[in-house]
């Protein structure tokens, strides 16, 4: 047994009571494994040499101790998707270690380990008294971190981030493990401010890039993206290889509608970690909007084949993917799109928004195939539902590409001028999403500049309100915006509306009814966007993603805590 073994009295040193798990395709490192288990006395080892597998073994029973292999040559599956699965499907009980092994010792992989919320991270080939350490130390930090992730199992965010400040400013054990747990809560329970507060901290105490990078996102968070931009810019000068920073940049490059900067830094991230899924799917729809169907097209195809059994892979992957397709005339491969959303379906039949993609890229089959009449309906069916609150911005982008699909082969209906319109009225708020939604209507341009026309008349709606109510008239104000509001369904109206109310409340006329219908009007918006965004967020850029309990919906003792993409 390894000296360190030999020196630990403490009882995470003892082992003759714990369970592990060893997942390994490779039989010859995977039995290295269990005997070094064995000799540091583990009471019962399971081996696994599929990831699949382990997820069974994991489903029914609880380990004290998980060691993965990261790549595995006969399984689509990888330690850290197995890893993703079993967070996201709350398999994975905080009291558990997970270990990551593999023999690639570079800084990407590293970074995806710590972001992941990894117990230990071991590199091959390792000496016995090495995964001795790793499994010691692990404990240890459990036992000391108890309170804190006990807290967080039973939903009680605001006492795990208050436990977490604690033993940050009292420099206690793991206090800077600790103060990256406690900012990501902050930052998921919308405290920018007291995040951003949290990093700089670290940063003066002791140097780390993902504090700089946990400033950048609180910076954005709180509507900072110039500060945010100017804070990235000097951390991926410090080290050009960190790959999170470019994730992040890219998001504030996104916001600010810079598509073309933010296209080469979400290529740089991609370049950076090739086997990525999210930076290639982030990398490849930029490439869709950026108006480049032939490059986007290869991508968007590496994408789908990489990723498309992960978790991290969004399928509307597959919709932008069809409708490179329908440009470069590849009937077979947009039919393939349509097959691979139908065995999503089957994977995820509670899914609701897979089947609104399934129907746009069913729209494009039809198109592809020449069949126009059953294509008109299926588009004037999809047009009928723009003002229904589960109308979202991805189904507002999706259906004006189809739409320009439609208008660039000379098929006119009267009604979708005004369909555009009606989109354009909703959703375009500011310049990022209006410019998104242009972007989705590159086939046919016209329908670009109705969409620039239609953030302009929402501008016009409110700047009017504005100056009723820096003219003294907040009554109206509200009022106007109220009624545009209704007509076009806005989000920034209907938020216009209520912050002018919150603001001056004692001086409107009518508040309490004004209000009513403010709320009224925000549960018809349904989901709401003010930013520009890439698909659906899996996980927040730099996020260190934590391992949550599930409480029944109002339980007592639960808080809201924002997910963060994960």
């Amino acid at each position: 047994m390894p000296n360190i073994m030999r020196a630990m009295i403490v009882p995470e040193s003892d082992f003759s009571e714990c369970t592990s798990l060893v997942v390994d395709g490779n039989p010859t490192s995977r039995s290295i494994l269990v005997s070094q288990l064995r000799d540091f006395g583990m009471g019962s080892v399971v081996q696994s040499a599929r990831a699949v597998d382990a997820r069974r073994h994991l489903e029914y029973r609880n380990f004290d101790f998980v060691l993965c292999e990261q790549h595995f040559a006969t399984d689509t599956m990888s330690g850290q998707d197995l890893l993703d699965d079993l967070r996201r499907n709350q398999l994975l009980p905080f009291s558990t270690v997970f270990i990551m092994i593999t023999g690639e010792a570079t800084y990407t992989q590293v970074s995806e380990a710590a972001e992941s919320a990894l117990d230990g991270y071991l590199l091959k080939p390792h000496k016995a008294s090495q995964l001795g350490d790793r499994l010691v130390a692990a404990r240890v930090r459990k036992v000391a971190l108890q309170g804190i992730f006990s807290a967080i199992e039973a939903e009680k965010y605001a006492l795990a981030a208050q436990l977490c400040l604690d033993r940050f400013r009292n420099k206690g054990p793991f206090w800077l493990y600790a103060a990256r747990v406690g900012a990501e809560l902050l930052l998921r329970m919308g405290q920018a401010a007291e995040a951003q507060t949290l990093y700089k901290a670290v940063v003066d105490a002791k140097t780390l890039p993902w504090a700089k990078l946990g400033i950048a996102r609180a910076q954005l968070d709180a509507g900072q993206v110039n500060q945010a931009t100017s804070t990235l810019e000097r951390l991926i000068g410090e080290d050009s290889s960190y790959a999170d920073a470019y994730d992040v940049m890219g998001r504030a490059q996104f916001e600010l509608g810079r598509f073309d900067k933010a296209l080469d830094t979400y290529r740089m991230a991609a370049t950076l970690t090739p086997a990525s899924v999210s930076r290639l799917q982030n990398f490849a729809m930029m490439t869709f909007y950026s108006g480049d169907y032939a490059e986007a097209e290869k991508l968007l195809d590496r994408t789908t084949r990489l990723g498309l059994d992960s978790k991290m892979f969004d399928p509307q992957t597959l919709v932008l993917l069809a409708f490179c397709r329908l440009y470069i005339v590849d009937r077979k491969g947009l039919q393939r799109c349509e097959d691979d959303l139908l065995r999503l379906i089957e994977r995820d039949e509670s899914n609701a928004r897979i089947p609104r993609l399934l129907g746009i890229v069913r729209a494009l089959n039809l198109i592809q195939q020449s069949e126009f009449v059953p294509a008109i309906d299926a588009v004037r069916a999809l047009a009928a539902t723009v003002r229904d609150p589960l109308f979202d911005f991805e189904s507002a982008s999706n259906l004006v590409a189809l739409l320009s699909q439609l208008s660039a082969r000379t098929i006119q209906l009267n009604e979708l001028e005004e369909t555009i319109d009606v989109i354009g009225r909703r959703f375009c708020s500011n310049r990022p999403l209006t410019e998104l939604l242009a972007a989705s209507a590159l086939a046919y341009p016209a329908y670009a500049e109705r969409l620039r026309a239609a953030q302009g008349q929402v501008l016009n709606y409110a700047e009017t309100a504005m100056a009723l109510s820096l003219a003294g008239d907040p009554t109206n104000a509200v009022k106007n915006l109220i009624l545009h509001g209704r007509d076009t369904l806005n989000a920034r109206l209907i938020d216009n509306a209520y912050q002018l109310l919150q603001k001056h409340s004692n001086k409107v006329e009518g508040a309490a009814e004004l209000s009513h219908a403010v709320q009224q009007l925000k549960n018809s918006c349904g989901p709401t966007l003010q930013l520009a965004t890439l698909g659906e967020p899996k996980r927040q850029a730099g996020g260190l993603a934590l391992r949550t309990g599930k409480l029944p919906a109002g339980s007592a003792s639960g808080e809201a805590l924002p997910a963060a993409g994960s």
